[in-house]
């Protein structure tokens, strides 16, 4: 009986001891520099996102009424690495197709908020908004490369999701009125991607490279730990980013979801899917083409911005 009760004692104590390595196997600045890295001015062109566009689910919960309201659109963003800042330009478009239309649009020095519900457009000076909110965490949106410096960032509870990716939980250095808490969750594999970053061969592990196994059904979540691809697309976009000759360019967009609360108690999420990544977004994406009889209001000081 001794000998049996120690035997299983012994056992238990290895099982847990291969959980808690599996779920900590990864160190958390090791997901901070993957999340960073790629919109950093200072790292390597080639390691670099230059672009994205991605379609988007959105659902906002408003606390007071206890009311959930969801949207979708499309989103492209640019960014600008020539400047000698460590963060770099950004230009950027979202697209509303539902519940209603609705466009938000930079060029990287005017932002365009265009409500056609209410025949209106709001413009901004893109460099009066940065001063407004210079020490704002809320520049999380634009200043990717900088999370770490406006954030203390921790592992969120639990630190990954049922597919294996890592959430992290963000808390603003300073106090804002827009944010009190900041939630993203990190694919996994570009992860892994980070810390085999300086391996040459193109590893046969990729799964974007992996044949699709047509026994294997595509809509089984428990999958989607093995081939991104083979997940849900409301879990996971589409993971195969490839370069302009439809290559497949090595980078990995580090972001699935994003959710902010703020300090009412309100929380949005963003998830991204159908992922494409530097394929080379024209300028044109982001000039923006006053509609013709709108109201054009353009505010000042702290009420400026989305």
């Amino acid at each position: 009986m001794i000998k049996r009760s120690l035997f299983s004692a012994l056992c238990l104590g290895f099982f847990l001891a291969t959980i808690t390595t599996s779920a900590w196997a990864v160190a958390l600045s090791d997901v901070i520099h993957t999340l960073e890295t790629p919109f950093q001015t200072e790292t390597a062109e080639e390691l670099r996102i230059n672009d994205y566009s991605a379609d988007f689910f959105q659902e906002s919960k408003i606390a007071s009424l206890n009311r959930l309201q969801r949207a979708n659109g499309r989103v492209e963003v640019s960014f600008n690495y020539q400047r000698p800042q460590t963060v770099p330009g950004v230009m950027f478009r979202w697209q509303y197709d539902q519940p209603t239309t609705q466009e938000i649009v930079s060029d990287g020095e005017t932002l365009w908020v265009y409500l056609p519900e209410n025949n209106q457009v709001i413009q901004s000076n893109i460099e009066m908004i940065n001063k407004s909110r210079q020490s704002d965490p809320m520049t999380f949106l634009t200043g990717l490369g900088n999370l770490s410096r406006d954030f203390q960032i921790n592992w969120a509870t639990p630190n990954t999701d049922i597919d294996g990716n890592y959430v992290l939980d963000l808390t603003p250095r300073r106090v804002s009125s827009l944010i009190n808490r900041l939630v993203i969750v990190v694919d996994r594999f570009a992860v892994e991607a980070y810390q085999n970053r300086d391996l040459e061969d193109n590893s046969p592990q990729d799964p974007r490279l992996a044949p699709r196994d047509p026994r294997l059904a595509p809509q089984d979540p428990r999958l989607s730990s093995q081939d991104p691809r083979l997940a849900p697309p409301s879990r996971r976009g589409d993971f195969a980013f490839p370069g302009y000759g439809g290559e497949l360019n090595g980078l990995w967009f580090p972001i699935m979801s994003t959710t902010v609360y703020d300090p009412n108690g309100n929380s949005t999420i963003i998830e991204f899917s159908n992922l494409r990544v530097n394929f080379g977004i024209s300028k044109m994406s982001f000039n923006f083409i006053m509609p013709a009889g709108v109201q054009v209001v353009r505010p000042t000081g702290q009420e400026m911005g989305f």
